[in-house]
């Protein structure tokens, strides 16, 4: 070991100070990370420079940070209010030839565990940040057997070195052309990233004299690479034929399926351009054609929206609080991405989720943070660090003239502003608009400015740019906004106030129309208005079918919150309370007076009304940082549902008090069972007769040491094991609820993440049918009640299915309540039985899905 006190070159900010002390040990073999830090820590306590109790801070740094700076450096280090256990600034290096996981896939080499009274780690972070981007001298540094090359990496203020030469491969290598239609965009390039980061070995991608890390998502981007281009992918390292043969095979694989989705796209965009059937001008108004984004039709003045400009102060400030603020600002707005993507892939599909789960890879990317930590450290705020960071980032990406990476800048300046609202929630960015309702016309809008738009003021929205299955677009929709996108340049030169009328399901807008065309349209619009009025008039009564069946309505809620819209839209009750989104939405596992605080706040906004709650459902798609669960190969058929339950008592016992004492304090003693019961409780993902059985022990453990009512306990039905087998699970169940989504995963063999099949994966095929069919004989052989919580619950046609094949309750999103109980009560129960038993007989969806149109009776 080497103790050297170094004179570290001043910042320009600061006087000159003596440097911190360096402790260099080579050739470290720590067995795992927390041994890393704790050999670093030992040093700095060894020293005199820190006390025992500042190592036991840099573990739980770790524990809400990730330390790794990247290309083999990690930098542990204590929380900020622990800085008094610091008596003497230091530095203590590990080499670890062999290398240590240190978190998801990331090897470190050099770790160096930095204690700072002051800003002296400023110098050091300065010299970390350009050490890393000087490749050669790394790999020096992770074997060198002289200590005195570590401490001049870290006591000289000298720039990475320029390539010295042409770009070299790795140690093996392929040669790949790239035939992607499109080009390497967002999203095979955050599955390159994804695969590349499961391998321990380094992996590069290089096209001519540019190279990029594999595991990067941006420099990846960065390379510009179109249809036709000729790259070299190359490995090296721990089992670099394997990582070489993984992520080839990962390169290789999307091939058809970029091919595929293309020729999608070319035939959506085709139809959605052409006319449809639907409202046409008798006039001849001046038409500027788009793409339908949004069905519906607006009626107003156009108002063009002008690009915002956000003017973010340069305020500096100390790096540890500044790098804190960016750490939080960060973290915060990759759950709400994640939370995002959830729900989006819950209402639209994998598909469109996918694209904010690439926006979470485009913020975690480490040349954007350490970017933004270069500039921090030559004196910058952090809000200005982080935006200009971005801005740089996005116009290379911008200026490589790939319309397709063009739009992935736009991403990445959307999600930096979300991250910039966090850091200073002054800077939130709106649009001026006037006090009257208009048609937004804009070069495009980021998911945030279109989410935060006010349907009352913004009757319809038109962008230049975009594609139907844009951000804009999605929101639009949700928002129940007429939208069109990809109208051209043109659009942005219609002057502000010229009356138009546009046609969210052509894809059209008709500017300056005739007395007669406005008429025309409003007539139109008004016959759509009639029936969606007429059904949500009728919202508040029950789905009583005419022969007198009635079937329960509830909705899917996530939160008090929503409770009241999802009453006001005809909803009896919740039939589904997603709990993971407590664990989603935020950085922490959230405690027992947490939950119970959600679940009180449920039942008393529900005033009696049935509320199912789901318990924690993690897995598969849904991941959550903060719990730490190891990475699977394939978490659909992981440890995810009850099987997390049943392994994680620290999650499982906690949710259960909550509940068990919510309903201690809202449900009374005589409350009713069954269907209409205020609380119940359903458990995710069974599989087996012995899990029910193990958790209904668990919950009645727990319910007689709170004092708690009994309430119901049923389980989710997501797989075709669990439907199978329901007269055996109806012993020991108070109720199903099938969740169609899973299910259908799993009887068709198709993975929801998987964009090529997921058209493919629909839950009326006749498979999934009878499975259902199977669920209900079941459960009525035990005299159990059967919801679903599924997508077609929601879907009118799968509403009469369902309640044909003897479902007894049905859940769905609130805006599709109306819908769905208008249709009920115009059926009867003999015919929807008649239906279901077709439906079951038909040899595919697409003949079941052909029974929606076929003439009554037939």
């Amino acid at each position: 070991m080497l103790a050297l006190t170094p004179t570290l070159t001043p910042s320009p900010r600061a006087p000159s100070r003596t440097g911190p002390r360096l402790l260099v040990r080579l050739g470290a073999a720590p067995a795992n990370k927390e041994a890393a830090i704790r050999e670093a820590a030992g040093l700095l306590t060894a020293a005199g420079c820190i006390d025992a109790a500042y190592g036991e801070s840099m573990l739980r740094r770790e524990g809400v940070a990730n330390t790794f700076l990247g290309h083999g450096v990690a930098i542990p280090h204590g929380m900020v209010d622990d800085r008094h256990w610091v008596r003497e600034s230091g530095l203590a290096v590990l080499q670890i030839p062999e290398g240590i996981a240190w978190h998801d896939g990331q090897i470190a080499h050099l770790v160096v565990a930095i204690a700072a009274q002051s800003d002296t780690h400023i110098t050091v972070l300065r010299r970390l940040t350009r050490l890393i981007q000087d490749e050669a001298r790394l790999a020096h540094l992770r074997t060198t057997d002289s200590e005195a090359d570590l401490v001049a990496a870290l006591t000289e203020d000298r720039a990475a070195a320029p390539p010295s030469g042409p770009a070299t491969d790795l140690r093996q290598r392929f040669d790949w052309t790239v035939d992607y239609p499109t080009g390497l965009h967002a999203r095979p390039a955050s599955h390159w990233v994804e695969t590349a980061r499961s391998c321990p070995a380094r992996i590069q991608v290089r096209h001519g004299d540019q190279v990029a890390d594999a595991k990067n998502l941006i420099a990846l981007l960065q390379l510009g690479l179109r249809c036709g281009d000729e790259v070299t992918i190359s490995a090296e390292g721990d089992d670099e034929a394997g990582a070489l043969a993984k992520i080839c095979a990962a390169v290789t694989s999307l091939s058809a399926g970029e091919k595929a989705a293309a020729q999608r796209a070319a035939e959506a965009a085709a139809k959605a351009a052409a006319p449809v059937a639907g409202w046409n001008p008798s006039d001849a108004p001046q038409v500027m054609p788009g793409i339908g984004a949004s069905p519906g039709i607006a009626i107003g003045p156009v108002h063009v929206l002008a690009a915002a400009e956000i003017a973010v102060p340069d305020e500096p400030e100390p790096l540890t609080s500044g790098a804190d603020r960016l750490h939080r600002a960060l973290e915060t707005t990759g759950y709400q991405l994640k939370a995002l993507a959830d729900d989006t892939e819950r209402r639209l599909g994998k598909a469109d989720a996918g694209i904010f789960r690439a926006q979470g890879e485009l913020i975690a990317d480490t040349d954007l943070i350490t970017l933004a930590c270069q500039l921090m450290v030559e004196g910058h705020g952090v809000a200005f660090a982080w935006n200009a960071a971005v801005e740089r980032m996005a116009g290379q990406l911008s200026a490589l003239g790939n319309p397709v990476l063009a739009a992935r800048a736009a991403d990445l300046r959307d999600v930096g502003r979300r991250v910039l609202a966090q850091i200073d929630p002054a800077l939130k960015s709106g649009h001026d608009l006037p006090d009257v309702p208009c048609i937004l016309i804009a070069p495009d809008l980021a998911p945030s400015d279109t989410a935060g738009l006010d349907p009352a003021r913004v009757i319809g929205l038109a962008t230049a740019q975009g594609g139907p299955t844009s951000h804009t677009a999605i929101l639009a929709r949700t928002l129940g906004i007429p939208a069109l996108v990809a109208g051209g340049p043109g659009l942005l030169g219609v002057a502000n106030h010229t009356i138009a009328i546009l046609d969210g399901t052509t894809g059209r807008l008709y500017l300056n129309p005739s007395e007669a065309d406005i008429a025309s349209a409003e007539a139109w619009r008004a016959r759509q208005r009639e029936q969606a009025e007429a059904e949500a008039r009728e919202r508040a009564k029950p789905a009583e079918t005419r022969d007198g069946h009635r079937i329960a309505i509830g909705a899917n809620v996530n939160n008090p919150e929503q409770v009241p819209l999802a009453l006001d839209q005809g909803a009896e009750g919740v039939g589904l309370m997603r709990t993971e989104f407590l664990f989603l939405e935020r950085g922490h596992t959230p405690d027992e007076d947490d939950q119970y605080a959600t679940y009180a706040g449920m039942l008393k906004a529900l005033g009696g009304r049935p509320l199912i709650v789901r318990t924690l459902d993690i897995g598969g798609d849904k991941q959550v940082a903060h719990l730490h669960l190891p990475k699977e190969e394939n978490p659909f058929l992981g440890v995810r549902g009850a099987r997390l339950l049943l392994r994680r008592p620290d999650l499982m016992e906690p949710q259960l008090r909550a509940l068990y004492r919510a309903a201690k304090d809202h449900v009374p003693a005589d409350a009713p069972k069954g269907k209409d019961a205020p609380l119940s409780i359903m458990m995710p993902m069974i599989t087996s007769v012995p899990e029910v059985i193990r958790l209904r022990e668990v919950c009645e453990r727990i319910r007689r040491e709170v004092g708690a009512p009994e309430v119901p306990l049923g389980i989710m039905i997501e797989v075709p094991a669990a439907a199978v087998q329901a007269d055996a699970f109806a012993r020991h169940c108070d109720f199903f609820s099938i969740g169609t989504n899973d299910l259908t995963q799993y009887t068709l063999a198709i993975d929801r993440q998987n964009t090529d099949l997921a058209p493919e994966a629909d839950s009326l095929h006749p498979a999934v049918l009878r499975l259902i069919r199977l669920t209900c004989e079941g459960a009525a052989r035990h005299g159990r009640f059967v919801g679903v919580c599924g997508g077609i619950a929601g879907d009118p046609f799968g509403a009469c299915l369902l309640a044909g094949l003897g479902v007894d309750e049905l859940s769905m999103t609130p805006r599709d309540l109306p819908g769905v109980k208008a249709r009920l009560r115009h059926a009867a129960l003999a015919d929807l039985k008649a239906l279901a038993a077709k439906a079951c007989a038909q040899e595919d969806a697409a003949a079941v899905r052909a029974l929606d149109d076929a003439p009554a009776g037939a």
